[in-house]
């Protein structure tokens, strides 16, 4: 039997262009609507204060972006930043349609090579998007970058969990939920790269690693869910 490889960067851009339509609906039927939560509790940790200019790296359609607003007020600034055009379009409407008055920007982008000065931002959210890019350290560097000196960043994403039971429940989860549900959204063949992409994601101690490498002075992980989730907390 072939192996099936893991998308190159190009593939999972265009699986995130594909799923567009449908990513909310999605997220809210494979999280039982708890990933609002789960991107709550990653905003609280980045630590926005009213006036901040803050990022929202892989953005997707917006949810930590409008949070990340609703906390940085009139007075600051959210960019959201994704490499896929049709996730941004629906992250623009729906801001369009709800969001109006709040502060935010959307910019197509590489978060390998990020269009922004060195420490720009007061604070960072990523969403579901560390494990998806090519070069995590490089991706971790770039963040650092942008961030001024104190300023705090949240990594939600997908984990292993260390116990062997949840181990086995999230592969139950992935294979009897995540298939049935994508299927029924005509998806299940973009939702396949989740287990191959969750078998090569560093896990939380090599991440912490990664961000020293970085230069962050501080970071830690929360696991969320069991460990079927997480988020890394980093400060430069």
């Amino acid at each position: 039997m072939e192996q099936k490889t893991y998308p190159t960067s190009s593939e999972v851009k265009n699986i995130f262009e594909r799923i567009a339509p449908v990513y909310d609906d999605l997220n809210d039927w494979l999280s039982f609507g708890q990933h609002r939560i789960w991107k709550m509790m990653a905003v609280k940790w980045s630590e926005p204060k009213s006036g901040d200019t803050a990022l929202d790296l892989c953005c997707g359609s917006g949810d930590l972006a409008f949070m990340l607003a609703n906390k940085v007020g009139i007075t600051g600034k959210v960019i959201g930043l994704d490499f896929a055009c049709q996730q941004l379009a629906i992250a623009k409407q729906k801001q369009q349609d709800k969001f109006s008055e709040l502060p935010l920007a959307w910019l197509e982008g590489d978060a390998l090579n990020l269009p922004f000065a060195d420490q720009y931002f007061d604070c960072a959210t990523m969403g579901y998007g560390l494990r998806n890019v090519s070069n995590i350290p490089l991706c971790l560097q770039e963040l650092y970058r942008v961030l001024k000196s104190g300023a705090k960043a949240a990594i939600l994403d997908f984990h292993r969990p260390r116990e062997n039971f949840m181990r086995s429940f999230q592969q139950w989860y992935l294979d009897y939920i995540v298939v049935p549900t994508a299927q029924r959204f005509d998806m299940s063949e973009e939702y396949a790269y989740l287990t191959p992409s969750l078998a090569k994601f560093p896990n939380y101690q090599e991440q912490l690693r990664l961000a020293d490498n970085a230069g962050f002075t501080f970071a830690t992980y929360y696991p969320l869910a069991g460990g079927m989730m997480g988020v890394l907390v980093l400060r430069k």
